[in-house]
């Protein structure tokens, strides 16, 4: 199966390695310095479910050097997803795929919207990993990471099945097709943007918030507004949802971070509109109330702003 990777980011690069690794045909979209190490020395993963090297790998900035792919697999930021579609249309030919393995609940409707519809998969990844320096992906935690796809109306189809297979030879990833993808992607969204938000405003570790009697209350009720939104849209989340969410917060490792809680750290553009943005946003829109998001996503806009070049 030919693949391209658009964003070979911590989860582009590290899901791609590993189907390069299983012997599929992998090319990585990549830019600057990260671009130019992997064409000098190749693709590295220091993984803790085991190290790959793709040397050489096949790596360029052109989508329109690579043409009509298999599969493309979207790994970019879920603020970039409107430009990245345009981007990749050369990659997108009749029968291509387009698995987008974002944060967020609406990287699909975008894509969909430039790309065409029937080119789109559900998709979504459980991993925390990051370009640690130019050329090299670190994966930090869960082992092995989950992949989660499948067609946006839930048929198994034939082409759902080849991307599973694609990632069940591949080692240190653990593919899956549930049997509602709506449901799968809402479950990482409501997961992963409560404890993004508490974890930017904290600027503390999941390990410190949960222990926290204060902090901990801060992230059940920022997660119980993001489920609650969801419910409003029709979301099938069932209480086992808000369960299983917080049984994972307590399971990962202490010093654990969001992606989203780093780059605001760092002062890099995130994904907070994307995140506590689109919570607050699909709160109003539905008539849910969500104090506690929205009192994040005000306190986070003035950071955001001067990190995409504002006052």
């Amino acid at each position: 199966m030919t693949v391209a990777v658009f964003g070979t980011g911590g989860v582009g690069g590290y899901f791609g390695a590993r189907l390069a690794e299983a012997g599929e045909d992998v090319t990585f979209i990549a830019r600057g310095a990260h671009l130019q190490a992997i064409r000098r020395d190749g693709l590295q993963v220091l993984s803790v479910s085991g190290d790959v090297s793709i040397v050489p790998a096949r790596a360029t900035d052109d989508p329109g050097e690579v043409g009509p792919v298999d599969l493309v697999i979207v790994g970019v930021k879920a603020w970039q997803i409107a430009e990245a579609a345009a981007a990749m249309k050369p990659l997108v030919g009749e029968d291509t795929m387009v698995l987008p393995l974002e944060n967020g609940v609406e990287a699909a409707d975008i894509l969909a919207g430039v790309l065409g519809r029937e080119h789109l998969l559900g998709g979504l990844c459980t991993i925390v990993s990051m370009i640690e320096e130019p050329g090299t992906i670190k994966h930090a935690a869960i082992d092995p990471p989950a992949v989660r796809f499948g067609e946006l109306d839930n048929r198994r189809t034939p082409r759902v099945e080849r991307v599973f297979r694609a990632f069940e030879r591949a080692t240190g990833v653990t593919p899956e097709i549930p049997a509602d993808i709506e449901r799968a992607i809402w479950q990482k969204f409501v997961f992963i943007a409560s404890w993004s938000g508490i974890g930017a405003v904290a600027r503390a570790p999941i390990g410190a918030i949960r222990t926290n009697p204060e902090s901990r209350e801060l992230l059940l009720e920022a997660l119980d507004e993001a489920i609650a939104v969801g419910r409003a849209r029709g979301v099938d989340l069932p209480d086992e949802v808000r369960q299983g969410t917080i049984a994972f917060y307590d399971s990962l490792a202490e010093t654990g971070t969001a992606s989203m809680q780093r780059d605001v750290a760092a002062g890099k553009p995130s994904e907070l509109e994307s995140q506590t943005g689109a919570i607050v946003r699909m709160g109003i829109d539905a008539g849910v109330p969500t104090p506690v998001n929205s009192v994040i996503y005000r306190a986070l806009l003035p950071g955001e702003a001067i990190a995409r070049g504002g006052a």
